[in-house]
């Protein structure tokens, strides 16, 4: 494989291969909430990119990041594709942003899909996620060969993480998380109220997380959206109110759950009459609760931010199987390496071959002419398998040598002159 960085990663596309985005690492959840992208939005930056003539292109939209990844003269193409359909500037985004480059890019999508850049490590929500996009991008035609096999690459590497180690052991997402805080902070949780406000996915998988957990047989769900509320209570066997009802709900509550998609904050301190102590956790990103809720007493408030910074056993344990994740990305990265360099070569060897034939066809026919008895048939056994070897070795030049493999196939191009084949 090619090592020295000169790697050109698919001549048949213009531009290179850039991953460009922003996460919890750099960007907080109001920065990040600017850029975020529903799958409305991430439609239409497709179809941007298809009527601006990009190749390829596939988009991850998480509460914890936001990334593009596509072929591009320019990492500020994909940028300003995102701009200009989210609420965030171009300014903004370069101050919390990261940008890869083909190698770079490629080893970056590997550790996010693989739950490695995860803020929860070993979360293997973002996979799904991950599929979602390319399914997408897919539909209008943005995947080309390099992209769907560079991600099927990956969702490979993290389904053998997930089934070969043991980085998923104990919280596996930020939902769950959320549980094993309440869990650890609220005494007796089984007897006390639980309201969920919000339907979205996050809130959902809580939702799960704390029927199963928690053995309580009393949580509230509200929702602005009543019918959706009914769908999801019947299918964990959950107390539906109505969104009118919100605040003496509140006033009830000994944990309040904010999952909700709204751009703005649906909870503040003006709905808060309490009568007790609350722990409120947003798990919205943007941040759906007022952060002058903490005026009011007796009132705790954590953002999904927050949970990352929890330090225990679990997160311990997952850290010690990071060698052998990483052992399985590198081996999967590398078979990936070399089909894409197989990929750029096959045209060339393919040329060389028809070169060589046409040698062998005409000094045949020139032996028939010259020779009495002369047996074509041996002739042409013996002259395929010469091809054959010679093709083999060029093939294994391209494949092991350290040098550029592009100056490799300009040279064997110049040299038998395979313009034309």
């Amino acid at each position: 494989m090619n090592t020295n960085g000169k790697r050109h990663f698919y001549p048949a596309y213009p531009g290179d291969f850039f991953a460009i985005g922003l996460s919890y690492l750099k960007a907080d959840a109001e920065t990040r909430g600017h850029f975020s992208v529903d799958s409305t939005i991430q439609e239409a930056i497709l179809k941007r990119a298809h009527e601006e003539g990009i190749e390829g292109l596939s988009i991850i939209s998480t509460c914890n990041r936001t990334e593009l990844y596509g072929f591009a003269h320019e990492p500020l193409d994909l940028i300003k594709l995102l701009c200009e359909h989210t609420r965030g500037t171009i300014e903004e985004f370069k101050a919390v942003s990261y940008e890869y480059k083909n190698e770079q890019a490629v080893e970056h999508l590997f550790k996010v899909g693989t739950g490695l850049d995860s803020q929860i490590l070993g979360d293997f929500e973002i996979i799904s996620q991950l599929k979602s996009g390319f399914k997408r991008a897919k539909k209008l035609n943005l995947v080309n060969p390099f992209m769907e096999r560079l991600i099927n690459a990956v969702i490979q590497a993290s389904k053998r993480i997930k089934n070969e180690t043991n980085i998923s052991s104990g919280a596996t997402s930020v939902s769950f998380a959320s549980v094993q805080y309440i869990l650890s902070r609220v005494p007796f949780i089984s007897e006390k109220n639980i309201l969920l406000f919000g339907t979205g996915k996050i809130g959902r998988n809580t939702c799960e997380n704390l029927v199963k957990h928690t053995k309580n047989d009393h949580i509230t769900l509200i929702n602005r959206t009543k019918d959706k509320a009914e769908r999801i209570a019947g299918k964990f066997n959950l107390i539906v109110k109505d969104y009118a009802d919100i605040q003496s709900e509140i006033a009830q509550t000994d944990v309040l759950i904010v999952a909700t998609g709204a751009q703005k904050p649906t909870i503040s301190k003006e709905l808060l009459y309490l009568k007790k102590p609350l722990l409120i956790l947003d798990l919205s990103i943007p941040k759906n609760v007022n952060e002058n809720v903490e005026e009011v007493e007796g009132v705790s408030l954590v953002h999904l931010d927050q949970l990352s910074k929890i330090t225990n056993d679990t997160l311990n344990r997952r850290k010690k199987q990071l060698p052998q994740a990483q052992a399985i990305i590198t081996e999967i990265q590398d078979e990936f390496y070399e089909w894409l360099t197989t990929r750029q070569f096959a045209p060339t060897i393919k040329a060389l071959k028809l070169k060589l034939a046409d040698f062998k066809d005409g000094e045949i026919d020139n032996q028939r002419k010259k020779i009495d008895g002369f047996n074509e048939e041996q002739a042409e056994i013996i002259s395929e398998r010469i091809i054959q070897k010679i093709t083999t070795q060029f093939a294994k030049h391209l494949k092991t040598e350290d040098f550029s493999t592009t100056e490799s196939l300009e040279l064997i191009q110049k040299v038998f002159k395979l313009q034309n084949y």
